[in-house]
């Protein structure tokens, strides 16, 4: 499922190093419109539905948070 995830992720945001970054939206290396983009290609790609109330700072602070958030919808 990570690697599934991380290739979806590099597909939206192809500049960020998922495997290494950390606290991807206090640092500023993605911004809302990339989680939005984020979340729509996810949630496209692995025929999920990731609701609204779970796109929170928190769940997309690493590819290892954001990978947990996509197994809770799976």
């Amino acid at each position: 499922m990570r690697e599934q995830v991380l290739e979806i992720l590099l597909d939206v945001v192809p500049d960020v190093d998922f495997e290494n970054e950390v606290d991807l939206i206090a640092g500023k290396i993605i911004d809302s419109f990339a989680v939005v983009a984020m979340v729509n290609e996810l949630n496209d790609e692995l025929d999920i539905d990731i609701p609204s109330r779970e796109i929170l700072p928190e769940n997309f602070y690493s590819l290892d948070t954001i990978v947990k958030l996509v197994e809770k919808y799976s």
